[in-house]
């Protein structure tokens, strides 16, 4: 299924809009109104599930901590396993990890090296995707473990920071668009 925008004014109803966070001129668009919302998570959750109804996959992985929240009940709902993707030094067994830049500096995240094996076809989950950094890192650990990435869903995309462009060889499905504002 493409981008289910069917959903997307509800799903807006309950992110609250934090201007100026974390610095000037930011509109930080804040999950916890819609996680804290029991109809609210349920409809972010179910969205993501449609927006995935035609993908392949048989493995959800997430990021630290945001992917977590939407990635577990996603793959609980369609009997898949998820994955964890952490900070560097957060998993205890052997480990492969990517940096990537950030807009100061530089990150490291990290998955179990036994956590997907070659011919996995992974769904990849976030909240949210802006400049497709951390998306981009997710998806080389995923490949380089022979794993092939299914989709990226996302609740929420900031186009105007081109994170598509970024990862324009993967399919990404995202469920609101804040532009311009």
């Amino acid at each position: 299924m493409a981008d289910n925008y069917r959903n997307e004014e509800k799903l807006k109803s309950y992110i609250r809009t934090i201007p100026d966070f974390p610095s000037a001129g930011i509109q930080f668009r804040d999950i916890t109104t819609l996680i804290g919302d029991g109809d609210g998570f349920k409809l972010a959750v179910d969205t993501m599930a449609e927006m995935a109804s035609d993908v392949e996959y048989n493995v959800v992985a997430g990021a630290e901590s945001r992917g977590f929240i939407f990635g577990a009940p996603l793959a609980y709902n369609e009997g898949k396993p998820f994955v964890l993707i952490r900070k560097k030094g957060k998993l205890p067994a052997e480990t492969v990890e990517m940096s990537y830049d950030l807009e100061y500096g530089q990150a490291t995240i990290e998955m179990h090296k036994d956590s997907v094996k070659k011919g996995d076809k992974v769904l990849i989950v976030d909240d949210l995707i802006a400049t497709g950094g951390t998306t981009e890192a997710m998806i080389k650990l995923v490949e380089s473990l022979g794993a092939e990435v299914a989709a990226v869903v996302v609740i929420i995309e900031l186009p105007d920071l081109k994170g598509r462009e970024k990862i324009s060889g993967y399919k990404l499905y995202s469920a609101v668009r804040y532009s311009g504002d």
